[in-house]
């Protein structure tokens, strides 16, 4: 999804009369303006790359890819939607194997959950939860987490299920304990994806275990979806700690039990 791309796609649908070119200049401004504006968002004042981004956004959702909000910022929702569209353009399939690829059957894990473990089964969570969205109360963050895509915006309190906020606030209060400030920091511990988001799983057709608020994701840059051990940061030595403080919990790491989406973890086992 770069500049000559959203030209494209902007030429199709009368917003761009210049040439296709990936430069930017004033037509692709106001191609790109247009394009965002066809999803009720005012991007008026917004810089070159978050207009570049925020037209991405709005192409992905006009064609029914959940891009999240169109805010312009590129977090893991939005890079999600683009790698669909570009699997889209390259196999000419709706949905694309971007889109259903966790429907296909997961081998088993590599680290289960401890044996103790409260938390229900994926399969389970609807009735151990209840409806999606519902049943939410606030958390409180321990030290100050930053959003992942807007690092200016502070986080101290977020949305999760009632049955899961004593122990997500004992994770993180354990994990500030344990690394001190600095290290939380430094490790990137502190760079937050959210919790509570009612949506598909990325790549597959159920219910995304956010859309109970019982999963968090951390640093979403350095963790992707389909990064395996040997490309996750969460993945090296220095993240041992919190991973025992995790498990210690009942609760299941997606990087280590299946090696992929290591920013996630989850009150469900798989």
């Amino acid at each position: 999804m770069d500049l000559r791309e959203i030209q494209t796609v902007a030429k199709s649908r009368g917003m761009y009369p210049a040439k296709i070119d990936g430069l930017w200049g004033p037509a692709s401004k106001a191609a790109c303006i247009a394009l965002i504006l066809e999803q009720r968002v005012n991007a008026r004042d917004w810089p070159q790359g978050r207009l570049t981004i925020g037209a991405g956004q709005a192409i992905c959702r006009s064609m029914g890819i959940d891009a999240g909000l169109v805010d312009g910022f590129m977090g893991p929702q939005t890079r999600y939607a683009f790698e669909v569209y570009a699997s889209r353009k390259a196999s000419g399939q709706v949905p694309s194997p971007a889109e259903t690829w966790r429907d296909q059957p997961q081998p088993a894990p590599v680290k289960p959950p401890p044996a103790a473990s409260i938390w229900p089964t994926q399969a389970q969570v609807p009735s151990f939860f209840g409806a999606v969205g519902a049943n939410q109360v606030t958390m409180t963050f321990p030290y100050p987490m930053r959003l992942a895509w807007d690092l200016k915006t502070v986080v101290t309190r977020a949305s999760c299920h009632a049955k899961v906020k004593v122990p997500f606030e004992r994770i993180f209060q354990k994990t500030l304990d344990h690394y001190g400030i600095d290290g939380v920091q430094r490790l990137r511990l502190d760079r937050w994806g959210g919790c509570l988001n009612v949506r598909k799983m990325k790549g597959g057709s159920s219910w995304s275990m956010h859309s109970w608020g019982i999963a968090h994701d951390l640093d979403p840059d350095r963790n992707q979806l389909t990064w395996g051990r040997d490309r996750a940061e969460f993945a090296k030595a220095a993240y041992e700690p919190f991973w025992r403080i995790v498990e210690a919990e009942g609760m299941v790491s997606l990087g280590r039990a299946r090696n992929f989406d290591w920013m996630h973890f989850q009150a469900a086992r798989l």
